[in-house]
């Protein structure tokens, strides 16, 4: 079947318009220009603010005008991610769909439904002549994923309205009224290559198949981080033979969970029967720990032309050491909120190579102090090993108002509408709500969305019938917006 043909037809034909575009975050031109026009087909008013969000205003429909403004929020980029062995250009293709049943995924690479669900959602309405709704300010930001430029340069005198509407939840059962705030770290360490020794054999050493995810809101579900997997097996592997480290590269998003890494490393031809049998049986070990969650782990070894330059091994110890001891996951859980994490932190990307060793990583927190305390932590860890640690892109969290107004209402309608009882939760992801929040104080806000498993990787899909739950209520929801003061 053709994701067309799915419905409401116009909610899935603007998703299938909006995959057509490449949308990377930081290349988001082309994106920016497919909203643009979009909007000004319609006739509607249309702009781009400084930084490069597109707002788009449409009034009320009759009888709707004395209802509050509403500001309907989602971010046009996505996570670009494929398998290794997906041939695929995110510069120049569209994301390729399949419907699977009752999900739509994609051919071996992201799907975007985070947050193209909520985009297409957005001009579904927009486009129509026959939803009600109050007067309406479109805000779609830009580069969400890798930064939030978009929402913390956003310009709030383009804005009046006071309810606003994020469309970037993932579980359709759940209201969400708070998120966690966070920072990257960056380091870098520069290191002098020496010769490998005579007499050596090299080998690729490859940890692949894990599942992967969004490192806010997966962090908690005990994934493997192909970057720790790797290092674990060179660590010991390290205090077992003399082996000489050339390369490591590991993960691709600062934001996602390191799915795979490799590397590449050198030892005597004399330990070949024995480092074979190490690796084989430390791959079972691995297999055998996460075989409950990580059912396709895979990690390889070959032989490959052998390597002429490595680190030296003060380096490959201090290295070696440093990835060991960084901390990664699930930090502290909230005191004060069941079951969420309320502090992480991903060792995200590694690449060494060519007398460069450099990391990315990223700590979360829905608490400020304890968002500076794991970030000081990791700060620590490679500065006591003589890195260069820069941190930046800090962002606040979205403290949760349970007497929000909007929350009320909506908690009432999902009751009556479903005869269930809403989850109304704070989560571990970075929604742009914070930072809005910093820009529009006194804005009501709430976020809510479709069922999106896996986001950030290739294995991300969006089920069909929860898209139709979480349309049907969110226009029920614009019907009842309540009137100005």
């Amino acid at each position: 079947m053709s994701i067309r043909n799915l419905e409401p037809k116009s909610l899935w034909n603007h998703f299938a318009d909006l995959n057509a575009v490449p949308r990377p975050s930081k290349k988001e031109e082309r994106v920016r220009a497919f909203a643009v026009n979009f909007g000004k087909s319609l006739g509607l008013e249309t702009l781009e603010d400084a930084i490069g969000n597109v707002i788009i205003k449409k009034n009320a429909t009759p009888g709707m005008e004395n209802r509050q403004t509403v500001v309907l929020q989602s971010h046009l980029d996505m996570v670009h991610q494929k398998n290794s062995d997906t041939i695929f250009d995110f510069d120049s293709q569209g994301i390729e769909m399949i419907v699977d049943g009752d999900w739509v995924k994609a051919n071996g690479t992201t799907l975007g439904a985070d947050n193209g669900i909520g985009v297409a959602a957005i001009m579904a309405i927009l486009s129509s002549k026959e939803i009600v709704h109050p007067a309406i300010e479109v805000m779609f930001t830009i580069d969400e994923e890798t930064g939030m430029t978009g929402a913390i340069k956003i310009d709030p005198s383009n804005f009046t309205g006071t309810i606003l509407l994020n469309l970037d939840t993932e579980d359709d059962d759940e209201l969400s009224i708070g998120c966690a705030g966070g920072i990257d770290t960056n380091t870098s360490y520069s290191y002098k290559e020496i010769s490998v020794k005579e007499n050596s054999i090299s080998y690729e050493i490859s940890v692949r198949g894990l599942l992967g995810g969004h490192s806010g809101m997966d962090i908690h579900r005990g994934r493997g981080n192909a970057n720790k997997l790797l290092n674990r097996i060179c660590y010991q592997g390290i205090s077992l033979f003399p082996i000489q480290i050339s390369s490591f590269d590991g993960g691709s998003l600062r934001n996602a969970i390191p799915r795979e890494a490799k590397g590449i490393v050198s030892i005597s031809k004399d330990d070949k029967m024995a480092f074979e049998k190490f690796i084989s049986d430390k791959a079972e070990s691995l297999k055998f720990e996460y075989k409950s969650i990580e059912n396709e782990l895979n990690i390889e070894f070959k032989v490959i032309e052998t390597a002429k330059k490595c680190l030296s091994d003060q380096d490959s110890m201090k290295i070696l050491n440093v990835l060991y001891a960084v901390p990664n996951g699930v930090f502290r859980m909230s005191p004060d909120i069941e079951d969420l994490v309320e502090t992480s932190s991903s060792l995200a990307r590694v690449i060494l190579k060519d007398g460069s060793f450099v990391t990315q990583s990223l700590q979360r927190s829905s608490v400020d102090s304890t968002k500076d305390d794991v970030a000081n932590t990791v700060r620590a860890s490679f500065e006591n090993m003589g890195c260069a640690v820069v941190q930046n892109g800090d962002y606040p969290g979205w403290q949760p108002n349970t007497d929000s107004a909007i929350l009320r209402l909506m908690a009432k309608m999902y009751r009556e509408k479903f005869k269930e009882e809403p989850k109304i939760k704070a989560c571990h992801a970075g929604l742009e709500c914070g930072i809005l929040g910093s820009h529009f104080p006194n804005m009501d806000m709430i976020s809510f969305g479709p069922n999106i498993r896996a986001a950030h990787s290739p294995d991300e899909k969006v089920q069909i019938s929860s898209v139709q739950k979480f349309w049907s209520y969110l226009l029920d929801v614009l019907k009842e917006i309540p009137s100005k003061n």
